[in-house]
């Protein structure tokens, strides 16, 4: 049976997360508030809830998902490396709706989809969300919506798409921006971005300089 968690609510927070917390450890789907649009959660390292986000969403292994991290250091045991460009651009904008995609650790296990060695990482700006991460690690995040259908803004339009396939629902109010993160790959030979969302275009090219290509 799901549980919504209006954090606004001290209690109902305190009892949220830890709800929340134990639904990620034992392998459930979570959804929680993000600085961009609500996100549908689980256990970055557990296949299985993974697989089981996939089919929440009705969508398949083809559109990786994506990764939330609690603090900026975390990404230095996810990654082959943190290049001089995705330092600067994380010291700018994180925590904010900025992704970057870069190459995983090998020592990595784990199968967010047909990432091609890749993960794509984010470290959201909202204070809910960063505790639960803190207190459980990277967490598998998608937005929190069925494929097809527009992003949740609020934790009421994510049970109406989602319903009883998540075990928590953590309510922290309307989406601050309601737009998915900007998303910018570091893999390549120049930095690519390959959707412009909270984070405007200019803003990433007055960090980066003039060589960021935008993909077509």
């Amino acid at each position: 049976m799901s549980t919504l968690y209006d954090c606004s609510v001290q209690s109902d927070r305190t009892a949220g997360l830890a709800a929340a917390a134990g639904a990620v450890r034992s392998g459930r789907l979570v959804v929680l508030p993000t600085d961009t649009v609500y996100g549908i959660g689980c256990d970055a390292f557990n296949a299985k809830a993974v697989r089981f986000l996939l089919e929440a969403k009705g969508r398949g292994p083809d559109m990786p998902v994506p990764v939330l991290v609690g603090s900026w250091t975390t990404i230095d045991g996810l990654v082959l490396s943190v290049p001089r460009q995705a330092r600067a651009l994380i010291e700018a904008f994180w925590p904010g709706g900025l992704s970057l995609v870069l190459q995983h650790a090998p020592s990595i296990a784990w199968d967010l989809g047909h990432t091609r060695g890749t993960v794509m990482l984010r470290m959201p700006l909202h204070p809910v969300a960063l505790e639960l991460l803190r207190d459980v690690g990277p967490m598998a995040v998608s937005s929190a919506n069925k494929s097809g259908f527009p992003p949740a803004g609020t934790a009421q339009e994510a049970w109406d798409q989602l319903g009883e396939e998540v075990g928590v629902y953590l309510d922290g109010g309307p989406a601050q921006e309601n737009v998915a993160s900007t998303i910018v790959d570091l893999t390549g030979p120049d930095p690519l971005v390959l959707r412009e969302g909270a984070v405007p275009l200019d803003a990433v090219r007055e960090v980066l300089g003039d060589e960021v290509e935008v993909a077509s």
